[in-house]
């Protein structure tokens, strides 16, 4: 069987992006996702002998709310040492007469009162700052006020992460599950994120983590002068700091279902922009090298995309011998390769985090993400984003 191919210069140049853009595409899902999707790890736990002290330490504005559940669950975790710090920051609601009676009945609690704000410190680096400074042990846990864990082993499954050469443990933080269209959007979201920056620590080349689900040494934030390096931005106390001081070996991952921190998430669409547009405000504080690896994915992703629409509209000339078009076919295999590809990666690290429902709305979500995503950048460039 023979084929002719006629074309102009537009369809060829937008043909040859389409299989650049392809082929970037399936390099990332199978030779960088599949690092999570396919993650194994036989690690024996620690005896109770082994576990070091830790510190729990979280900020907290104006979330009395949100304590009153979490603080209870940080107090059922299953750890023989460990304790609770609590950098009030000059909330306005219950949240200080709270930690005070917390104080009061449980030894493990240690509030930390700050009454007013610092200019030359923005957003959580300052109060952040202050309860790493009061934590007693080196060995530091953070989460947020809005968080919850799946269960009580939470605080174990950070630890046995731990080994002679690990100073930092980057985890994944789900999002709660609710019946609405912009949760599952958000959902996707965090999948695809932490594919991105747990994928890259599992290659040892780790650029970033979530304070959510974060752990590092005390040590090792006094020995790089905390957050100094980036506090005149906003954003930035987990994945700007991560980004300065991991290296490919003294980071590990937690990345196990039954380990997660849930958070709450918001409801609101426009917030949400926001506050993705202000994390993406930082990526270009990054090294070279993630700058990079963000870049490619995300233009590929959206090149993807773009070139197959424009080859479908231009409909030049795959043209079998008789006057029979093959053209929409070969596009639509090379279309089914990626999306093949992409859902074999996604089930398994869906069902490696605990992600459920999304897989069948994947290829929505991920058209959506490949046009929104530039533009989040964009604002993020511009500086529009929540402190």
């Amino acid at each position: 069987m023979q084929f002719s191919f006629s074309y102009n210069s537009l369809s060829f140049i937008i043909l040859v992006v389409f299989l650049v853009s392809l082929l970037l595409q399936l390099l990332y899902h199978w030779g960088i996702f599949s690092k999570v999707a396919f993650y194994k790890r036989n690690a024996r736990p620690k005896l109770d002998e082994e576990l070091e002290p830790v510190s729990v330490v979280i900020c907290a504005r104006d979330a009395y709310e949100y304590l009153s559940e979490l603080i209870p669950a940080l107090l059922n975790q299953d750890y023989p040492n460990y304790e609770i710090v609590v950098v009030n920051d000059c909330s306005e609601d219950e949240t200080e007469e709270y930690l005070k009676d917390l104080e009061r009945k449980e030894p493990k609690i240690k509030p930390v009162q700050l009454k007013q704000h610092l200019n030359f410190f923005n957003g959580k680096k300052f109060p952040l700052s202050m309860g790493i400074k009061s934590a007693q042990n080196d060995l530091l846990v953070l989460t947020e006020c809005n968080c919850m864990p799946v269960n009580d082993q939470w605080l174990r499954s950070v630890v046995n992460r731990y080994n002679n050469r690990t100073e930092i443990v980057i985890g994944y933080c789900p999002i709660a599950h609710k019946k609405s269209s912009l949760n599952r959007l958000m959902r996707f979201d965090t999948l695809q994120n932490a594919l991105l920056y747990l994928s890259a620590a599992l290659k040892h080349r780790p650029y970033m983590g979530i304070g959510k689900n974060l752990s590092y040494r005390k040590e090792l934030f006094y020995r790089n002068k905390g957050f100094i390096s980036h506090y005149t931005t906003s954003v930035g106390d987990d994945d700007l700091f991560i980004s300065q001081v991991a290296t490919k070996k003294n980071t590990e991952v937690l990345i196990d279902a039954e380990n997660a921190i849930l958070t709450t998430p918001t409801s609101n669409f426009r917030l949400w922009m926001h506050q993705k547009s202000s994390r993406y405000s930082t990526i270009p504080k990054y090294s070279a090298g993630a700058r990079s690896y963000l870049s490619l994915f995300y233009i590929s992703q959206f090149l993807f995309y773009a070139s197959f629409i424009a080859l479908l509209c231009l409909k030049p000339a795959f043209i079998i011998t008789g006057g029979e078009a093959f053209y929409i076919p070969i596009l639509a295999f090379f279309f089914l390769l990626r999306f093949g590809s992409q859902f074999i990666i996604y089930y398994k690290a869906s069902k490696r985090l605990g992600e459920k429902g999304l897989l069948p709305g994947l290829l929505i979500y991920d058209l959506l993400f490949a046009f929104l995503a530039p533009w989040q950048r964009l604002m993020g460039r511009m500086n529009v984003g929540v402190e």
